[in-house]
């Protein structure tokens, strides 16, 4: 996990928020894990399939480049980070920022 303090001003960047909203409308703002599956579901966040970290958050090759992401629903996301370590509850939730908080 990369300290907020290195993340933020990645994620607050012009270079990310033109990659997002680039992305975002790529996809046409659905999950792509849940359309793959045939449902349709709003997509909520834009996650990095190779995890960042401290190096590679400094990579254009990796953190903004479009085949290392994937639009995900809150839910796909959730999943993606706490269902693999089976620590997933129900009780918490990613917020917008990326911060865990109580549902």
């Amino acid at each position: 996990m990369i300290p907020r303090e290195i993340s933020r001003p990645f994620y607050k960047s012009k270079a990310w928020q033109r990659c997002r909203a680039g992305y975002i409308k790529s996809v046409g703002g659905l999950c792509e894990r849940c359309l793959s599956n045939g449902k349709i579901v709003k997509g909520y966040i834009v996650h990095h399939k190779e995890h960042l970290t401290e190096q590679s958050i400094h990579d254009p090759q990796v953190s903004l480049a479009w085949s290392n992401l994937e639009y995900l629903c809150l839910d796909c996301h959730n999943k993606e980070h706490f269902e693999k370590e089976n620590i997933l509850n129900d009780d918490v939730m990613f917020d917008g920022d990326g911060n865990l908080v109580e549902r």
